[in-house]
């Protein structure tokens, strides 16, 4: 399989959005479901566990990470089945990551959003959430999984270019 980036990087007043958005003909709910739902999750890009909710933690266990990762992921704002917002804190960073739905038509799009204080991790986050949306979209088809090596380091160019045209080279 040979992705196509779809992530693009905006300028904020504290950094920049990197914005990647995936559509499936499929109702919001479950969609919603996919993203939120912890044996959904699980599927395609972790479980988690603990009582959900804005203002409350989960675990989450990274479940197609080499090792399996735990973190604690903070929920900033949950609207079913349109608006989730969480922060996590690892030994890469800060993840905080936006999840906007909209459906029309019996189509669904997913817009992810991280926020970045730092625009040049998008090089690094770019190509791995291009890699879970496709994931997901996998798991929602029950299509075969792709492999990550074909998205790192394959998709960087795609995101140094962003970075460029973010600073105006």
């Amino acid at each position: 399989m040979k992705p196509v980036p779809t992530g693009q990087l905006t300028r904020t007043a504290d950094g920049a959005d990197l914005v990647l958005v995936r559509t499936h003909r499929a109702p919001v709910a479950d969609v919603w479901a996919a993203l939120t739902e912890p044996e959904r999750t699980a599927r395609w890009f972790g479980s988690w566990s603990g009582p959900a909710g804005p203002g409350r933690s989960v675990e989450l266990t990274l479940t197609a990470e080499e090792g399996n990762p735990t973190t604690t992921v903070e929920v900033l704002a949950c609207t079913p089945p349109v608006h989730l917002r969480i922060r996590a804190v690892d030994e890469y960073g800060t993840w905080d990551l936006e999840a906007r739905l909209a459906e029309a038509d019996g189509v669904t799009t997913v817009e992810l959003v991280q926020h970045l204080a730092d625009p040049g991790e998008a090089t690094s986050s770019g190509p791995g959430w291009e890699y879970y949306l496709d994931r997901l979209l996998a798991v929602l088809r029950e299509e075969p999984m792709p492999d990550f090596a074909d998205y790192h380091p394959a998709l960087v160019g795609h995101y140094e270019q962003g970075l460029a045209a973010l600073d105006g080279r």
